[in-house]
């Protein structure tokens, strides 16, 4: 055994080992419980940075304590390889999208090796190839003639930097999620998936998630946003014209100061072809994005109409104004605004010098103040005619039932939701499998003509897809009616390939399904790791990808994913890791430097899965000097001949407390790793564990017994964190099988029972002596022997024992005065 741990020529054997084994190949076993874990695949961009690192050593570190508790593991991995990133590489680096992303993903997959995570590498998928994404496209052709897909021209948010949709979870704080940008509003035809169609699915399966954490079902629960309220018609004066509102708050209703649409409206676009200032308000609008985030950051500016209507209850007539926070997309494209009861309203009338009507009053009848600001909470109403004094439920009913009895409103249960807008007008995506004929329309490629590929040679610009210009292409012939035709040039937005990615994993090498029943074995994950990011984003399409392949006869079940485990970022100084903020550390020179045992190590040592990591050069060192610790323990322990004794019936009190030690830290070790994932703390019993070998000096062949018991349990719960040392260490002790096939080690209950325990004794509660007694004393012993203590006769000697408090296990107290 080399005096010297050598981490390079360590973790290569250990490696090697692994992949002349086949070690973590994964095959269907029914008559073994399976485990599927599965962290979030990366975008192949040229390296792995450290927030990857974290990431993976969690799902391999929960994958290889699976694999020792007898469960049949399938951990695999591949590359989300489509988007944006590559077409601007290409640019800049003048190569094909194609070869920068295969040659990045070959890099990148050496790094993951690198690291000893244990994938199932014969898994592996990449988006961008053929293979994969042809089964997305015969999906999307079965959705479109069942419906749940089709095509309209509508407002979408257009980045003018990376030329291209994005759906409304892209847009944040009114710009680009990718690159910043602001957002601007456009109008072209879109593809949409039915979304909205599994809205109440979505929103009643979040119950079925216990494994999730609140604050991502919260996340999801309020994107869906299921709310109950009226649509109220307000006709518009001197128009056969009916402004339908959408409303959550019909206690507001006699609060109404006027009616807000949006841009985009047919009323507002037709008050505008003779009104030169109308048009110009409209085109401005074009400036804001087409989401509820990107107007809530956008300065409220509105224009009036001219136009007027018809309050539903008095009759009175309310102007109608054009807004810029209100989306035609969202509702029925107008709002009825009631300034004094709610904030936005308010301070659009306060702009521009509109009505302000308190409605709705505090239960305590307190006074409300509207010359700072609106009074938002529901309350009772007031000064709204026949329905004052009522409360908000009374008043929604009230007002529900007098308006439906003219036909003026009906109940009705609305999403914030949207349709997903799928397209892109992008190159280095899936192509859209759609043929567009002037006689028949919209026309799905037929599913035998499925995959369309996408040409990988070619030269982009930045100009936009380098297919619009490319006729061998996009010109075709009509599968209906064989005249000549044209394809969609647009491609699939990339949360498409990641939305099913875990389910390919279970059927990778079948090339005649999308799915067989490889997946229903599998599925769900057991346990899914990634960021909060993508927390709406991804989990949200990826909960509506599994419905809609449930629905298609191709999984069973409701939900992709049984646990999820969201990890926290990587900092440094305070601040996010990245490059523009020059604070990255590169995992490659840190895994060059000190071995990939010490990066997963310090990973999982720094902080909980869930919190930030703060980087620290110290601590790196400091997970370093541990493991070559560790090593000498071993190596010493080895020199002096392994243990060939049984261990005896009898231990010397230091040999069972080493070996009680031992067996506390597997039972709180099988805790941390198993249920409560909190691996930092895992790892420091095992360093608590060591130290306390390092003070255990005896050498008789009982201890020498002990000694290699409380080595092999160290490294064995090391071995799902540290690995490669742990392969290495486990020969070293005598096993001819490998680490990496043990058996998790079990708790010997034995050893945990304590003949003798150690009590503080205080007088009159300071601490003045120790006691060591049986673990069997009673109380009446413990008592006498306490008061007999020397040291505690010291500050007896001369008083009266008023009372001895005993804390089993713990202290005695005696009270003397």
């Amino acid at each position: 055994m080399s005096t010297e741990y050598r981490p390079e020529t360590i973790e290569a054997s250990a490696q090697e080992f692994w992949r002349d084994q086949q070690t973590f190949r994964a095959v269907e076993d029914p008559s073994r419980e399976k485990f599927y874990c599965l962290s979030m695949f990366p975008y192949p961009s040229g390296q792995l940075h450290m927030g990857h690192v974290r990431n993976y050593t969690i799902g391999d570190v929960i994958s290889r304590f699976q694999r020792m508790q007898g469960k049949n593991v399938l951990q695999p991995m591949g590359w989300d390889a489509f988007g944006l990133p590559a077409e601007n590489a290409a640019i800049k680096n003048k190569v094909a999208p194609a070869e920068w992303t295969y040659q990045n993903i070959d890099y990148m997959r050496s790094q993951l090796q690198r690291l000893g995570l244990g994938y199932d590498w014969d898994r592996e998928i990449a988006t961008c190839k053929p293979d994969y994404y042809r089964w997305e496209q015969w999906l999307f052709v079965r959705l479109l003639k069942k419906g749940l897909v089709y095509n309209k021209t509508a407002a979408v948010n257009w980045c003018p930097h990376d030329n291209t949709v994005l759906a409304n979870e892209q847009v944040i704080d009114g710009c680009c999620w990718r690159c910043d940008t602001k957002v601007e509003r456009r109008e072209i035809p879109q593809w949409f998936m039915k979304i909205t169609d599994y809205a109440d699915q979505l929103l009643a399966d979040l119950d079925q998630l216990d494994g999730w954490p609140e604050q991502v079902k919260t996340m999801q629960a309020n994107w869906i946003g299921r709310s109950e309220g009226l649509q109220i018609n307000f006709p518009v004066v001197d128009s056969t014209e009916v402004l339908s509102v959408y409303t959550t708050r019909p206690d507001t209703l006699m609060g109404v100061s006027y009616v807000a649409v949006a841009a985009e409206h047919p009323l507002a676009l037709a008050a505008a072809e003779n009104n030169p200032e109308l048009h110009a308000f409209i085109e401005s609008c074009k400036q804001t994005g087409t989401s509820e985030a990107a107007l809530e950051t956008a300065e409220k500016r509105g224009i009036a109409t001219g136009l007027f209507a018809e309050h539903p209850v008095t009759g009175k007539h309310v102007p109608i104004w054009i807004a810029n926070f209100v989306l035609m997309g969202y509702g029925t494209g107008a709002v009825m605004s009631v300034p004094a009861h709610d904030q936005r309203d308010y301070e659009f009338a306060t702009k521009y010098n509109l009505p302000i009507q308190q409605v709705i009053q505090p239960v305590d009848n307190s006074d409300v103040d509207l010359t700072k600001a609106a009074f938002v909470e529901k309350g009772t109403l007031v000064n709204s005619d026949q329905f004052d004094g009522l409360d908000f439920q009374q008043s929604f009913d009230a007002i529900a039932d007098f308006l439906a009895q003219q036909d003026k409103a009906e109940r009705k249960v609305n999403y914030r939701l949207r349709d997903w807008g799928v397209s892109r007008q992008r190159y280095w995506g899936t192509p859209i499998p759609v043929i567009y004929c002037d006689d028949c329309g919209a026309v799905p490629v037929p599913e035998p003509d499925l995959p369309v590929l996408l040409p990988e040679n070619v030269v982009v610009d930045g100009s936009g897809s380098p297919i619009k210009s490319m006729p061998e292409f996009y010109e075709c012939s009509c599968p209906t009616c064989g005249k000549p035709a044209k394809r969609e040039t647009d491609t699939f937005d990339t949360f498409f390939e990641s939305s099913w990615y875990y389910a390919r994993f279970t059927s990778a090498d079948n090339d005649q399904a999308m799915l067989d029943e490889r997946a229903n074995h599998w599925l769900p994950v057991d346990q899914y790791i990634g960021g909060i990011e993508h927390a709406v984003l991804h989990l949200l399409y990826a909960r509506f990808f599994h419905k809609l392949m449930r629905d298609e006869g191709l999984v069973k079940g409701d939900e992709p994913f049984k646990n999820l485990l969201t990890q926290g970022m990587v900092l440094k100084d305070g601040a996010k890791m990245s490059k523009s903020k020059g604070n990255t550390v590169d995992p490659q020179a840190l895994i060059d430097q000190y071995g990939a045992d010490t990066a997963r190590l310090f990973m999982m040592f720094a902080a909980p899965p869930e919190l930030s990591l703060e980087w620290s050069d110290s601590a790196v060192d400091g997970a370093s000097r541990f493991l070559k610790r560790l090593w000498r323990a071993v190596q010493e322990h080895v020199e002096t001949g392994l243990a060939s004794e049984a261990l005896p019936a009898e231990l010397s009190t230091a040999a069972a407390d080493v070996r009680r030690l031992a067996h506390q830290t597997l039972q709180k070790v099988t805790d941390d790793l198993g249920r409560r994932h909190t691996f930092n703390t895992a790892i420091a019993a095992v360093m608590e564990l060591l130290n306390a070998l390092g003070k255990f000096s005896e050498t008789d062949t009982a201890a020498k017994t002990v000694r290699q018991e409380v080595l092999e349990l160290a490294v064995l719960m090391l071995s799902p964190i540290t690995p490669h040392i742990s392969h290495a260490l486990w020969q070293q002790l005598g096993h001819e099988d490998a680490v990496v096939n043990a058996a998790w080690p079990k708790v010997d209950s034995e050893a945990l029972v304590q003949d003798q325990i150690e009590l503080m004794i205080q007088v009159n509660g300071k601490l003045r002596s120790k006691l060591s007694v049986s673990s069997s004393a009673s109380q009446a012993d413990i008592e006498a022997l306490a008061v007999a203590d020397e040291n505690a006769q010291k500050f007896i000697e001369g008083n009266t024992v008023r009372k001895i408090i005993v804390v089993p296990g713990r202290l005695v107290n005696i009270v003397v005065g």
